[in-house]
């Protein structure tokens, strides 16, 4: 059995560098602690709590030492609260995700009516909402915006991790009930690159593996992705997770992992698919 790894796969530059200042933190001597898990991989959470990096699930939970801002951002309001506390702040935002931030923050500002095309509650969507005001529509299909809506400005801005497909139907319904209608696609280029090239090894192998957590955004629309040409494709987070029986006749099989994948991990998935040939 053959294993072809899609040519845009794994960890992307935001997360690696928001385990970098993570584990730079841990060396510091001084409590540290997370807003929430700073990425959305359980093996790569777990490995930080290891270093002694500990995950606090609100800012009450933080009352000294370092707290990281993990790479989906926050309410700029938290970061404020934090200083206000005397914590050292860490701002491990993924750059990509600032630029959403600051489109949200322009349409907000010059009076446009901001809708997000993201999942409601994931963190990412609830920090650019923060940005606009705390205001915006959020919505992932067309059929989720309100009946007989009508506005005269409004403005687009979508979180990093979407497909560019959802992003089209989204502005496709949006554009006959406005008169103006202004577009930020801050749909970063690393997910792009993933989804396409994931989507093209998932036509042409017999099954497709995609490596990464269950909790995260990214990797589980890889996955969905993938389903659409490909339905033997599988999700799984470690090697544990493999199911010999699913790879029953193969010859060919193809892997891709999520943005928030570290190389190790993805590469102990493929190591145990080619023992299983």
């Amino acid at each position: 059995m053959q294993v072809r790894v899609a040519r845009h796969a794994g960890v992307c530059y935001g997360v690696e560098r928001a385990l970098e200042l993570a584990t730079e933190a841990a060396t510091s001597g001084r409590v540290v602690r997370t807003l929430g898990p700073l990425i959305h991989n359980p093996q790569a959470v777990s490995a930080l709590k290891e270093r002694g990096v500990e995950v606090a699930a609100c800012l009450d939970e933080a009352d000294d030492g370092t707290l990281i801002i993990r790479s989906h951002g926050v309410d700029p309001a938290i970061i404020d609260e934090a200083r206000d506390k005397g914590l050292d702040v860490v701002d491990a935002t993924c750059p990509f995700v600032s630029k959403a931030h600051d489109a949200a923050r322009t349409l907000d500002a010059e009076g446009y009516t901001v809708v997000i095309v993201g999942e409601a509650d994931h963190p990412e969507v609830e920090g650019i909402c923060a940005h606009a005001g705390g205001h915006a529509i959020i919505v992932q299909e067309p059929t989720e915006l309100p009946e007989r809506w009508r506005r005269r400005k409004v403005g687009i801005v979508v979180q990093t991790t979407q497909s560019l497909s959802r992003l089209e139907a989204v502005v496709a319904a949006i554009l006959p009930r406005v008169a103006e209608l202004r577009v930020f696609n801050t749909i970063c280029s690393a997910t792009t690159q993933r989804q396409v090239s994931a989507e093209e090894l998932a036509a042409e192998v017999d099954v497709m593996v995609v490596v990464g957590g269950h909790n995260s955004g990214n990797t589980t629309r890889l996955a969905e992705i993938c389903s659409e040409v490909n339905p033997r494709t599988h999700h799984v987070e470690t090697a544990e997770e493999l199911d010999p029986g699913r790879f029953e006749g193969a010859v060919l099989v193809g892997v891709t992992a999520g943005a928030s994948t570290p190389d190790r991990q993805m590469r102990g998935v493929i190591d145990a698919v080619e023992a299983l040939g």
